[in-house]
């Protein structure tokens, strides 16, 4: 199998997110509140996603020993080099998760929940007992008992499958648009970092991520048939799941109204 035929598999789940109702139904400033409030979890486990793969791809302990494949060193590091501490709109040095959180503050939507959750996940001994005792949408927690489940299996291309497949790119241009035109019509809200994070993340996704993290999935499988089929099933079940996240705030946001 090859990237090609898993991206023919996960077209018709590709395509539904691309085109979900979701990103008509935010029409105000309230609406995209609710919408980052739940996306906020998708920015928060992408990052998860990508630690995991870091420490299952490089060595992160002392003393240090060279890991077999020099390859996905390679490429998780520069992967993680950007994410986790990139260039913010005002030239700091951010995550795009602190990126994310910033742009919910200056555009006044929520933060005290997600916040919370990542402490509770701090105290508790498990992130899946974490994740049930929170008050989240069954759908938002769904998604995040997937990708950590992916953690847990300790497999590096299934890690690699959740971590690239069902992410960012899948939010379209037209989305971007949405967010301009809310700046020019509600001008008192602030979305110039909301805007600079999708922009950047969207640009480093089709440049430069996207490409390395499927050369990274090819390097895992090689020519292990098994594994390339678990890749395509870990996929298909990511984009799934994201549909599942997005179908969370299509029905807040309609409960708002």
């Amino acid at each position: 199998m090859t990237i090609s035929e898993i991206n023919k598999r996960i077209q018709p789940q590709r395509e539904l997110l691309l085109q979900h109702a979701l990103y008509h139904k935010i029409q105000t400033v309230s609406h995209l509140q609710i919408f980052m409030q739940g996306h906020v979890y998708a920015v928060w486990d992408f990052m998860s996603l990508l630690k995991a793969l870091q420490q299952k791809l490089t060595c992160t302990t002392a003393p240090w020993f060279a890991s077999p494949n020099p390859e996905t060193r390679y490429l998780i590091n520069e992967i993680v080099l950007a994410e986790e501490s990139d260039l913010s709109i005002d030239g700091r040095r951010l995550s795009h998760f602190e990126m994310y959180i910033e742009a919910m503050q200056a555009s006044d939507a929520n933060t005290e929940e997600v916040l919370h959750f990542i402490e509770e996940v701090r105290r508790c001994d498990s992130v899946f007992t974490a994740i049930e005792q929170s008050a989240l949408h069954p759908k938002i927690k769904a998604f995040l008992q997937f990708s950590f489940g992916v953690i847990a299996t300790g497999k590096s291309h299934e890690i690699a499958a959740a971590f690239t497949f069902g992410r960012e790119d899948l939010i379209p241009d037209m989305f971007t648009e949405i967010l301009k035109g809310f700046e020019q019509n509600f001008p008192q809200t602030d979305l110039s970092k909301l805007i600079y994070y999708f922009e950047r993340h969207i640009e480093l996704d089709a440049d430069e991520h996207g490409p390395m993290a499927m050369k990274m999935i090819a390097e895992l499988c090689g020519n292990d048939a098994e594994k390339w089929e678990e890749v395509a099933v870990v996929s298909n079940e990511a984009l799934k799941r994201r549909i599942g996240l997005w179908e969370a705030i299509e029905e807040q946001i309609e409960n708002a109204k």
